[in-house]
């Protein structure tokens, strides 16, 4: 009675305000840390965790537990979203210095001048 979901909703609606879960946005910015970066992005999972207990404490009439999980949420999001920044930086500068045809040329010269 005192919240509600409508469709995929990102927050609740309690009586003392909205509460969001984050869910989507820690979803996102974990998937893609996690594709462009390295499995540090998966520390978005403890976003993703703590999103889904927002519905279930509200559920279980918690709104203070709720803010805390919503809390913690957003705060995993946004390490996820800095990781997910840093990835695609990282590849951007990775494919531009020549990537892994590059790498290889420099290897190959450090095999030379050792074999010297």
């Amino acid at each position: 009675m005192g919240w509600h979901v409508s469709g995929e909703s990102e927050s609740m609606n309690t009586a003392n305000g909205n509460i969001p879960n984050h869910m989507v946005w820690t979803i996102v910015s974990t998937v893609i840390a996690t594709l462009t970066c390295c499995p540090l992005g998966l520390l978005g999972i403890v976003g993703i965790v703590n999103s889904n207990k927002v519905n279930k404490l509200l559920a279980a009439g918690d709104a203070a537990g709720a803010m805390r999980a919503s809390s913690t949420a957003k705060t995993w999001a946004i390490v996820a979203t800095v990781l997910a920044v840093l990835g695609i930086i990282i590849n951007i500068w990775w494919r531009m210095s020549g990537g892994q045809e590059a790498m290889m040329e420099q290897l190959q010269q450090m095999q030379q001048m050792q074999g010297q």
